[in-house]
């Protein structure tokens, strides 16, 4: 989509207190690109809630729109009921390798990750929420959208939208191989990186397809994000 591939702003996101690197300080990144990258290539996040003054996360999926994150599920979702118009923290993870070193204690992986707080906000305004839900699925399968039957106002009804503003956060990533002590590169043991890819596979069509219904372009070119 133009607003999720239009060019990060230049600034970067504060460091604060709840969004610093207390260890691994080099693997720590605040700039937007990086951010905006991680979040664009795995639409599947966890989102932390508070209710009842105990912590809950829930897996869903996540879309950027410019320098905002939305997330939807149920109306009727206790956890997003929650998250309403206060603090939440959403997290996206990417693995990209297993890093085997000589010792147990360095064993690694090579991973990238967004961690983000703020406040999540209800897209409550219903064309809103029909244009941010269409830009999601066309975000994954472009043009999909359009091809679909038209949303009745109980499917928007029944679908909450969230989002909130990236302001506060950080992203972690490590690559490369494994980092020994170096007195275990003396050992005669096999150390490396298993590298580790999300691909997709191949399209099963639904059985009660009708007749003549072909694949679409864009079922039968995906690629999953890199």
């Amino acid at each position: 989509m133009d607003d999720q591939l239009s060019a990060p702003r230049p600034d970067p996101l504060p460091v604060t207190e709840r969004s610093r690197l207390r260890r691994s300080h080099q693997r720590g990144h605040f700039d937007r690109e990086t951010i905006y990258s991680i979040l664009d290539a795995q639409p599947m996040c966890s989102v932390g809630y508070v209710m009842d003054g105990k912590p809950y996360v829930t897996p869903t999926l996540q879309w950027r729109e410019g320098d905002h994150v939305y997330w939807h599920g149920s109306s009727a979702s206790r956890a997003l009921k929650a998250g309403r118009g206060v603090e939440v923290c959403l997290t996206v993870s990417i693995l990209d390798g297993f890093v085997l070193a000589r010792s147990g204690m360095h064993h690694s992986v090579n991973s990238r990750s967004v961690m983000l707080f703020g406040e999540a906000q209800v897209v409550e305004d219903p064309a809103e929420k029909h244009a941010k839900l269409g830009r999601f699925v066309n975000a994954l399968f472009p043009g999909r959208y359009e091809m679909l039957r038209e949303e009745h106002a109980q499917d928007l009804k029944a679908t909450m939208v969230l989002g909130m503003k990236i302001e506060e956060g950080a992203a972690k990533v490590r690559t490369g191989g494994p980092i020994d002590e170096d007195e275990d590169y003396d050992l005669p043991i096999w150390a490396g990186v298993i590298p580790v890819k999300m691909v997709a596979g191949e399209a099963i069509p639904d059985p009660r397809n009708l007749p003549g219904v072909e694949m679409p372009e864009h079922v039968k070119g995906y690629r999953f994000p890199e």
